[in-house]
C-alpha cells in the first residue's frame, strides 16, 4: 500500500510580535534573541481565535489543494498541546465545522512532535481496506500558556497550524517513519496546573503556574543529539543516504539546532526549510506550515525526496521521509 501526501495547508495569525516589541515587555533586545535563537518575530493569535479556528482554515486549505472532499475523510487527527478546552476534542469540533461527518476524530498530544506522530498514526490508520484519507493538523496557540514576563520562554513561541491530507495512491509517497519517547525528560519542558495532579485553583494561577516550564540547556543537548538519529534511522530504513534528500524539514525550535543538525549530516541551507526568523517555535504547526509554505512558493518538485524531523514535551521525537507529489 502507497500512502501520498495529497495536499498541505495553512493558516496564521495576522498579528506580529517582534523583538523590539519584546523589548518594551521584558529585560531582551533583539540582538539577543537573534544571537540564541534566531528568531526575529513571531505570530500572535488574538483574543478571538482559539486553536479550532486555526485547525479550520489549514484544513479546508489543505482539503482544496488535495482535491478531497470533507465527507471523503475517514480520520481527522489534531496534534495539539493547546486545545480549545479539555473535552470535546479540537478534532471533533474541526469535523463538525468541515462537515466530515463520516470521520473518526481525536487529539494527539505529542508536543512539538505531534504532526509527525499524527502522519504516523494515520498512516496506520490507512492500512485498513475501508480508509482512504486522512487529515492531521498540527496546531498550538502558545500565547495563551507563555509567560510574557519570563524572557526565557516568551521570546520563544508564537502561535499558528499547518494541515496535510494524506491518502492511498499508487506509487509510494511516505518511505518510512519513526517515533520515539524518553519519559526520563518528561519534567524538562512542561505545563505544571490544569490537569489531574495540579487542577486549577487561586493558588495555581496566583503561581502562574499554567505557564511553560522549561530547562532549555537540557533540551538543547537533547535535541542537538537526537535530530541527527532520526535521520539517520529514517534513511537507513529507507536504503537511502543524505545525498538522496532533496529537502529537509527541521522543527522549528531554534536555528542554532537546526544548523548543528544540518552541519552534522552535511545537508546544505539551500535544501532546508527554515522559518523559525518568522515565525518562531509553533509546536505541532512549525513543520507542516514550514511544508505548505514552501509549496505555495512553488519550491517543492513532484518526486523530491523530503525528510522532516521533530522533538518535543514528553520528551517525544521522530521523523517522516516521503516522496512528494501525488498520482
Amino acid at each position: 500500500m502507497a500512502v501520498q501526501v495529497r495536499g498541505m495547508g495553512h493558516a496564521l495569525p495576522d498579528k506580529v510580535l517582534n523583538n523590539f516589541d519584546l523589548e518594551q515587555m521584558v529585560e531582551t533586545n533583539d540582538e539577543w534573541i537573534v544571537e540564541r535563537t534566531g528568531i526575529k518575530e513571531r505570530r500572535i493569535a488574538d483574543s478571538n481565535t482559539a486553536t479550532s479556528d486555526l485547525c479550520f482554515e489549514a484544513a479546508r486549505m489543505a482539503l482544496e489543494r488535495a482535491g478531497v472532499e470533507a465527507e471523503e475523510l475517514d480520520l481527522i487527527i489534531v496534534a495539539t498541546v493547546t486545545p480549545d478546552m479539555m473535552f470535546p476534542s479540537t478534532a471533533c469540533i474541526i469535523q463538525q465545522r468541515l462537515g466530515a461527518s463520516k470521520a473518526a476524530a481525536f487529539d494527539l498530544s505529542a508536543g512539538c512532535t505531534g504532526f509527525i506522530y499524527g502522519v504516523t498514526v494515520a498512516e496506520r490508520f490507512l492500512s485498513a481496506p475501508d480508509c482512504r484519507y486522512a487529515l492531521i493538523v498540527g496546531a498550538d496557540v502558545l500565547s495563551r500558556i507563555t509567560d510574557f514576563t519570563d524572557r526565557n520562554t516568551c521570546i520563544l513561541f508564537g502561535d499558528g497550524a499547518g494541515a496535510a491530507v494524506i491518502g492511498k495512491g499508487s506509487t509510494p509517497g511516505i518511505l518510512s517513519s519513526y517515533l520515539g519517547a524518553d519519559g526520563s525528560g518528561a519534567d524538562l519542558l512542561y505545563l505544571p496546573a490544569g490537569g489531574s495532579r495540579i487542577p486549577v485553583s487561586h493558588e495555581t494561577i496566583e503561581k502562574k503556574l499554567h505557564f511553560v516550564r522549561m530547562h532549555g540547556n537540557e533540551i538543547f543537548r537533547f535535541a542537538s543529539k537526537i535530530m541527527v538519529e532520526i535521520c539517520e534511522k529514517l534513511l537507513s530504513r529507507a536504503e537511502l543516504d543524505y545525498n538522496d534528500v532533496d529537502v529537509f524539514v527541521p522543527h522549528q525550535a531554534n536555528l542554532r539546532i537546526i544548523k548543528t543538525a544540518m552541519k552534522r549530516m552535511n545537508i546544505p541551507p539551500e535544501k532546508t526549510l527554515i522559518n523559525i526568523d518568522q515565525f518562531g517555535n509553533m509546536s505541532a504547526a512549525s513543520i507542516p506550515v514550514a511544508l505548505s509554505m514552501a509549496y505555495e512558493e512553488g519550491l517543492l518538485k513532484d518526486g523530491q525526496l523530503i525528510l522532516a524531523a521533530a522533538f518535543g514535551a514528553g520528551l517525544t521525537y521522530g521523523g517522516i521521509l516521503f516522496r512528494w507529489g501525488r498520482n
